[in-house]
């Protein structure tokens, strides 16, 4: 109950910032913006629905990276003040004293961010599904799917900003944390190249960056399920010759992966208990 009880405080006290107020008016705004563009392709001359049809799936693909990109840098401003912030101020050691364990207060923050972050992805992503159907009448194959992956990335580096925030000042702990998620991204790149040229130097670089920080690779999960049938069938039948672009994947996550994934947040949030019960006030 102390966990839920943190949880829903931290949800009241980040819905009263500036930050995720300005982030609903320009995500309300981009909605708009960007349904109104995809109203246009079908208005093109001499345009056939099978090229509108192909011409939303990827500037679907491009604006669901825009999302994440805005996720990714929302989760990271929230969570990296959380708990540096409440040390800095003096509100940890006022609360701390009572019947609140440091893990309770941590895992409290944790739920009431995860919950943001994914609320945040669902919301904006449904709003600009439907923006998009009504200008084009095209739906990805799996949007549910895609969105959860959006929202498993932001709350993967939420997670880790969280785990910054228990050692670094909040400026620090934040850019830290941005500065992996870009790390992590070129790494896909690095891998999509090692692929495309089949060279295993570069190849295994990339690989590292995807299980050391699993952005990416949930992100590439989200692309599998925003691509339609026929162009996974045409990118398979022309073997390699779209391996080396990063806003496409042929196939979907295995299983190992994303048991690392959950293995991977378990182990960041125990890192980050043992951290903060360390940590002086």
């Amino acid at each position: 109950m102390r966990v839920l009880t943190i949880a829903r405080l931290t949800i009241l006290e980040a819905s009263r910032r500036k930050l995720l107020i300005a982030l609903g008016v320009l995500t309300l705004a981009v909605v708009v913006l960007t349904s109104w563009g995809f109203s246009r392709l079908p208005t093109m001359k001499d345009v056939t629905p099978a090229e509108v049809r192909l011409a939303s799936s990827q500037l679907t693909i491009l604006v669901a990276f825009m999302f994440s990109g805005v996720l990714a840098l929302g989760s990271t401003l929230v969570a990296a003040p959380s708990i540096a912030s409440d040390i800095e101020s003096g509100i940890a050691l006022a609360i701390l004293p009572r019947p609140i364990r440091r893990s309770e207060l941590l895992m409290g923050k944790w739920l009431g961010l995860a919950l943001l972050v994914a609320l945040y992805a669902a919301l904006s992503g449904l709003l600009e599904m439907v923006g998009i159907w009504l200008g084009t009448g095209y739906l990805p194959p799996n949007p549910v799917a895609a969105l959860a992956f959006v929202a498993a990335e932001g709350i993967v580096l939420m997670t880790l900003a969280l785990l910054l925030s228990t050692r670094l000042a909040p400026m620090t702990g934040g850019v830290v944390a941005l500065v992996l998620f870009f790390v992590a991204w070129i790494g896909g790149i690095a891998l999509a190249i090692g692929l495309a040229f089949a060279n295993d130097t570069i190849t295994s670089i990339g690989i590292g960056s995807r299980l050391l920080i699993p952005t990416d690779g949930l992100w590439h999960g989200a692309i599998y399920y925003l691509e339609p049938s026929e162009i996974l069938a045409a990118a398979r039948a022309a073997g390699r010759a779209r391996a080396g672009n990063p806003f496409f994947a042929d196939a979907p996550l295995p299983f190992a992966y994303l048991a690392w994934v959950v293995a991977w947040l378990l182990a960041v949030l125990g890192l980050a208990n043992w951290s903060f019960a360390r940590r002086g006030l």
